[in-house]
């Protein structure tokens, strides 16, 4: 692999960012790709460990070893065609994947591991800008039709793949514009939006004929799909947010955050103030925060409260503080319980751990706070501490705990297909076959709340079933 002593001779060196005081006065992404000579360099950490266990805790199946042994030979373009193998989107992965390939390398058994993802980025963005990513067209075409619903990575994914297999493919999205939560709840601070929309050209150019504002089971019914192809794939998204149940959280200052980020990702797009939003215009501007729940969407609550301008943030999350560094002889290979501090956190935040909230505070119209409790958590279960209420100010609450599943109405109602005992569609990972002919189901509505690579890797598997079963073999990778 590359330099047999690499890993010896060099340090680990990540992707630099700008400024707080400079990124937070745009949307803009902020990270600073190192120069080619470092990347080479970088790709030489990687060490021939025989058993390449970031294998294990890639999704997509990235042949990773390969591509940075690539890389250090400086042969960009042939590591693009590896990367590009088993990843229909590296440039989202490369980006909001939280890389638990990093966590799984040999190497960070002892040291740091190698800078994977930072690598990766590097390649798909060196393939754009060589223009290496060019549109696969089929050869012919098998007269079969497919109609895929949700245009998120695993929509995306799944399309891409049935087109390039000679399929007609339909790609319905209930939203204005494709990429479903990855366009509208990532913010662009994170990952920029052309980087969708040039892979929509790329897919449209490809034969994928896209749909916009078009739900279906409601502006199209799901009966009808059933009528005019020949299969039709489930994909859209776990989008059942999980819902505060507390006194007061029915007031309006109580928000969900993919209903505040969705807002603001539609400026930076350029569409007029949302006059029409159910709930009206949702800003943070001279507001004090709360964002309740410590994960990546709390982070990105955090970020976009920032750059809106709040007066302050505080981030709450239930369970305890995790360790700065993780037991790797405990975890390794599998990702790690630790502390993990986003650049949003950085640009400035409060957090607070083992947290409960009581009571929304407020005259039913505006809210003022939100009470809570410390608690602590005894084999395995939560306990409040006597004593420990207080109260942290707040004019607006944004509520980032997750997701209990895809939502029922419309679609799932009209499919009909059997639900897991979770809400999710229940389909298997080897045929990612629904309870109904012709319907399959993959990404977040048949697995839940997921990572983006766990969506492309259910994108592109499934689209492999699909073919095998429209054409009795496949030749698509799996």
């Amino acid at each position: 692999m590359g330099k047999d002593t690499g890993f010896l001779e060099l340090d680990r060196r990540e992707r630099d960012y700008l400024d707080p005081k400079e990124r937070l006065n745009n949307y803009r992404e902020f990270v600073v790709q190192p120069s080619d000579e470092v990347l080479s360099s970088q790709a030489s950490r990687c060490m021939d460990c025989g058993i390449p266990y970031c294998h294990n805790g890639c999704p997509v199946n990235n042949m990773i070893p390969d591509w940075n042994h690539l890389v250090y030979e400086n042969d960009w373009k042939n590591a693009l065609d590896v990367l590009h193998s088993t990843n229909n989107f590296p440039e989202f992965t490369g980006r909001i994947c939280p890389a638990p390939c990093e966590a799984s390398c040999t190497l960070n058994i002892v040291d740091q591991p190698v800078t994977i993802k930072s690598i990766e980025a590097a390649i798909i963005d060196r393939g754009w800008d060589e223009g290496w990513v060019t549109p696969q067209i089929p050869e012919k075409k098998t007269g079969k039709s497919v109609a895929v619903i949700g245009s998120g990575p695993a929509g995306m994914a799944c399309a891409q793949q049935l087109a390039r297999a000679g399929h007609s493919v339909t790609l319905f999205e209930k939203s204005d514009r494709i990429g479903g939560l990855l366009r509208y709840g990532i913010p662009d601070f994170k990952m920029e939006k052309h980087l969708i929309s040039r892979r929509c050209l790329q897919m449209e150019a490809e034969g994928v004929e896209l749909r916009t504002s078009k739900e279906v089971g409601v502006d199209v019914s799901f009966q009808s799909l059933q009528e005019n192809f020949d299969a039709v794939v489930l994909s859209g998204g776990a989008e059942d947010a999980r819902a505060l149940s507390i006194p007061g959280a029915e007031m309006p200052g109580v928000r969900l955050a993919m209903e505040f980020l969705t807002q603001q990702n539609k400026r930076n797009a350029g569409d007029e103030e949302l006059r029409a939003a159910p709930r009206g215009s949702l800003l943070a501007t001279g507001k004090h925060v709360v964002v309740i729940g410590g994960g990546d969407t709390g982070s990105d609550c955090v970020g976009t409260s920032n750059r809106q301008g709040a007066a302050s943030v505080t981030q709450l999350e239930i369970m305890p503080k995790p360790p700065k560094k993780e037991d790797k002889a405990m975890t390794w290979p599998d990702w790690p319980l630790k502390l993990r501090t986003s650049s949003s956190h950085e640009e400035g935040v409060d957090r607070d751990w083992a947290v409960l909230t009581k009571r929304v505070i407020g005259d039913g119209e505006t809210i003022t706070g939100l009470e809570c409790a410390r608690v602590e958590w005894v084999d395995g279960k939560m306990q409040e501490i006597d004593g420990s209420t207080f109260t942290i100010k707040a004019d607006l609450i944004l509520l980032a705990m997750g997701f209990v599943g895809p939502k029922k109405a419309g679609l799932l109602e009209q499919a009909g297909v059997e639900l897991t005992d979770r809400g999710n569609v229940d389909a298997d990972t080897q045929n990612y076959a629904t309870s109904k002919p012709n319907v399959f189901a993959c990404g977040d509505m048949r697995r839940g709340q997921s990572l983006v690579v766990w969506a492309i890797r259910e994108g592109r598997q499934c689209a492999r079933s699909v073919d095998e079963a429209l054409m009795g073999v496949s030749e698509l990778p799996r």
